[in-house]
C-alpha cells in the first residue's frame, strides 16, 4: 500500500479559520438574541411598572378633584405620602393648596390648562426623575383647578437589582456555555469536511503514485527505442511493452474514473431483474480462461437460481473483480470455488479460494482504495509476476455491493486460502440493515 505523509496544508488552515468563524457567529448570533429578549424583558416590565404609577397618580388626582369640590381643603393636604405628592393650583399655576409649590408645577399647570391633562416624566432640581399627571377640573362654583400630583419614578435597577444582577450573570454565562458549544459544533460539523481533504489528498498522492510507474515505463520505453537505429522485431517488442502499459493505465484511469463518478452520486444505475447464477455462470467462464493460463481452475459448485433488483454490468464487473482476486492470488494447482444461491432468504455468492491468503492486521484494510498488502499478496504466484493491480479492485466491489443493497464479507487466514462472501436482496424484497463490509 502506498503510504501518503500528509501534513498541515493550507486547506486545513482554512478549515480551522472556518471553525473560529462559525463559533464567533454561534456567539454572537446568541449574544444578540439574548440582547434583544433581555430588552423586551425590561421594556415590557418598565412599561409595566410606569402603567402601575400613571394610574397611581390618576386615583390621586380624583380625590384631589373631589376635595377640591368638597372644598375640604385639609383633606388635600393629608393625601400627601412619603412616595406621592399631590397639589391644587389655578390655571395661572398659582398654588392654592399648599401654600407653595415647585416651579415645575407651574409650567405642568398651564399646558394642563390648555390641554385638560398631562402625564409626563420631569426632573426636579435635585436630579431625581418624577411621574407627573396634571388634570383640569371646574369646581362647584365654576372656577376651574389644575390638580397635580407627582410620584418619585423609581429605576428599574433601583427597584430589581436582584434581578438585572441575575439575568446578566445567566446571560454571560449562557454566551461562554454557546461559545464552547459553538466550538464542539463547528468542529463536528467541519470533520467530514477535514476528513474528505485529507481522503482527497491521500487519493490523489496515491493515484500519482500508481500512474507515475506505467508513465515512466513508457516514457523509458520509447526513449530507448529511439536512441538508435534498431532492426524491426526489437520495435515490436518496444511497442509490446508500451501497449501491456497503456493498457494497464487505462485500466487503473478507468478504475478511478469509476470511483470518482460513485463518489460524485454521477454513476447511473440501471435497475432491473437480474439472475445472478447467470451472471455468474458467465463470469466464471472467462476467469476460466485466466486461471487456465496460471494453472488454477474454477469449478462451479452450488448452482441455484437466484433473482436480484440491479445493473447486470455492475453486477458481472463485481464477479469478475473478485474472481480475479481469488485466480490472481492462487498458486499454480491451486482452486478456486464457485458457489451461488439461496442462503437464509438471501441471493448468496460465495468464492473460494486455495490461495496464499490473508493475515488478520490486513483483513480491516482490503477495502481500502490502492491497498495491496504485503508481497504475499502484491506479487503473484509462484512464478513472480509483477503487480497488476493498483489495489482498486475490491474498492470498486464494495461500492457495487453498497449500490445493490448487498453485504460483502471476506474471511481469511494466511496459508489457507480466502472467502468472499456477498449476499443481496431476492428480487421485490426488503433488505436487511446493511453492515459495514470491512
Amino acid at each position: 500500500m502506498t503510504v501518503s505523509t500528509l501534513r498541515p496544508t493550507t486547506s486545513q488552515a482554512s478549515l480551522a479559520r472556518v471553525r473560529l468563524r462559525l463559533t464567533i457567529w454561534y456567539a454572537a448570533t446568541f449574544a444578540v438574541i439574548i440582547a434583544v429578549l433581555g430588552g423586551a424583558l425590561f421594556g415590557t416590565i418598565t412599561r409595566r411598572l410606569d402603567r402601575a404609577v400613571d394610574e397611581s397618580l390618576r386615583d390621586a388626582t380624583r380625590q384631589v378633584i373631589g376635595a377640591a369640590r368638597t372644598h375640604d381643603f385639609d383633606d388635600i393636604v393629608d393625601l400627601h405620602t412619603p412616595d406621592r405628592t399631590v397639589y391644587l393650583v389655578d390655571t395661572a399655576g398659582h398654588p392654592i393648596t399648599p401654600a407653595t409649590a415647585p416651579r415645575w408645577v407651574d409650567s405642568l399647570a398651564r399646558i394642563a390648562a390648555h390641554t385638560g391633562s398631562l402625564t409626563q416624566p420631569h426632573r426636579d432640581e435635585r436630579g431625581e426623575i418624577l411621574r407627573t399627571r396634571a388634570e383640569r377640573f371646574t369646581s362647584d362654583g365654576g372656577r376651574p383647578m389644575i390638580a397635580v400630583a407627582a410620584a418619585q419614578e423609581i429605576e428599574l435597577e433601583d427597584r430589581y437589582p436582584a434581578l438585572i444582577a441575575g439575568f446578566t450573570t445567566a446571560a454571560v454565562l449562557a454566551i461562554v456555555l454557546v461559545t464552547a458549544g459553538g466550538w464542539l459544533v463547528a468542529r463536528k460539523s467541519t470533520e467530514p469536511v477535514e476528513r474528505t481533504i485529507a481522503y482527497m489528498q491521500r487519493f490523489m498522492a496515491d493515484a500519482a503514485h500508481e500512474l507515475r510507474t506505467p508513465v515512466t515505463v513508457l516514457r523509458s520505453r520509447a526513449e530507448v527505442a529511439l536512441q538508435q537505429e534498431r532492426d524491426p522485431s526489437a520495435y515490436v517488442s518496444a511497442l509490446r511493452g508500451i501497449e501491456k502499459e497503456s493498457e494497464r493505465m487505462g485500466r487503473i484511469v478507468e478504475d478511478l474514473l469509476t470511483l470518482a463518478r460513485a463518489d460524485a452520486g454521477e454513476r447511473h444505475i440501471e435497475r432491473q431483474r437480474v439472475f445472478l447464477d447467470d451472471v455468474v455462470l458467465d463470469a466464471a467462464g472467462a476467469a476460466r480462461a485466466v486461471g487456465a493460463a496460471r494453472g488454477v481452475t474454477v469449478d462451479v459448485e452450488r448452482f441455484e437460481e437466484a433473482e436480484v433488483d440491479g445493473d447486470p454490468r455492475l453486477l458481472r464487473q463485481l464477479v469478475m473483480i473478485l474472481l480475479d482476486n481469488a485466480v490472481k492470488f492462487t498458486e499454480s494447482g491451486g482452486s478456486v470455488h464457485v458457489n451461488v444461491g439461496i442462503t437464509d432468504g438471501l441471493a448468496t455468492l460465495t468464492i473460494a479460494d486455495t490461495g496464499a491468503g490473508i493475515s488478520p492486521e490486513q483483513l480491516p484494510h482490503v477495502f481500502e482504495r490502492f491497498y495491496r498488502g504485503d508481497l504475499a499478496r502484491t506479487r503473484g504466484p509462484s512464478h513472480g509476476a509483477s503487480q497488476t493491480g493498483a489495489g482498486l479492485g475490491l474498492s470498486i466491489a464494495q461500492w457495487i455491493a453498497e449500490a445493490h443493497r448487498a453485504q460483502i464479507r471476506l474471511d481469511s487466514a494466511v496459508g489457507l486460502g480466502t472467502t468472499v462472501t456477498v449476499q443481496f436482496p431476492v428480487a421485490g424484497t426488503t433488505p436487511p440493515a446493511t453492515q459495514g463490509s470491512g
